[in-house]
């Protein structure tokens, strides 16, 4: 006859056996589950690095033109006396040159620029004074659109048309999208807060079109006016010229990053909107 310790020695291995089994199971649950958990780390981590790079890559697109044009207008301010003659000197010389003596010079800390209805050149206190590159460049730009004006020049009589309708269009909208929910939660019609609350967005887009429209205008000021009038008139030192080429670029930059931070205006309404 079997010997009993022998049979529950055999019982003991199949118990062992069973339990090996057992633990190797879970062993390979937990290191697929592991496996698991690390592939969706991973792709999370992978979702986020995305979306990081994204947010980079639009952050250098809305706010880089406008730190690169900052840092070029600033840099070529120096020296202070570059020039014998000030920006608001060479602008009169320029503009009695081509015998537009009905434009005035004058100064204003609103941004240098060209007023269409008051026929004005006008720059800031320190393109006014200024003997610099900058000044000069500046300048000249500013007289680069009253050429635009005096010629009739399409791009520039849109931008303005645009503008005197723009200011009033942006009030309304934006007294639209403040009093759209108070609208929807008194009418308790919500389609009607959601009605105006669209107005109000579409609105927004005024400003961008506005932007996107003076782009071609600056460009053709710079490079197409201003540009070849130093030439011209001998304005400019020799070496100054490469220079004032990346000035009149940064004049022309400027409303870019202007458009840019409208559209992301555009898109910060969508996604309030969206919710």
């Amino acid at each position: 006859p079997p010997d009993k310790h022998d049979e529950h020695e055999h019982e003991n291995d199949e118990q062992d056996a069973l339990l090996q089994r057992h633990h190797l199971i879970a062993w390979i649950f937990r290191r697929r589950w592991d496996d698991t958990l690390f592939v969706a780390r991973k792709a999370r981590y992978d979702l986020d690095m995305g979306f990081a790079v994204i947010i980079v890559a639009l952050l250098v697109l809305i706010f880089g033109p406008g730190l690169w044009v900052r840092r070029v207008i600033e840099r070529y301010s120096s020296p202070p006396d570059r020039y014998a003659g000030t920006g608001a000197q060479l602008a009169r010389y320029l503009l009695d040159k081509l015998g537009m003596q009905h434009v005035a010079v004058e100064t204003t800390d609103q941004g240098d620029h060209y007023d269409p209805a008051a026929k004005a050149v006008r720059l800031t206190p320190d393109k006014y004074e200024g003997r610099s590159l900058t000044a000069i460049t500046v300048a000249a730009h500013e007289v680069g659109h009253a050429i635009q004006d005096q010629e009739g020049y399409g791009p520039l009589r849109l931008r303005t048309y645009l503008v005197r309708v723009a200011r009033p269009v942006e009030r309304i909208g934006a007294g639209a999208l403040m009093v759209a929910p108070f609208v929807g939660a008194l009418t308790r019609v919500p389609s009607i807060g959601i009605i105006m609350f669209l107005a109000g967005f579409l609105t927004l887009a005024t400003s961008t079109l506005v932007h996107m429209a003076t782009m071609p205008t600056e460009f053709d000021a710079s490079f197409n006016r201003a540009l070849p009038l130093l030439d011209e008139q001998r304005v400019l030192k020799k070496v100054d010229r490469p220079h004032a080429r990346r000035l009149l670029t940064a004049a022309a930059l400027t409303y870019v990053s202007a458009s840019l931070m409208s559209l992301l205006n555009i898109a910060r309404w969508w996604a309030i909107l969206r919710r």
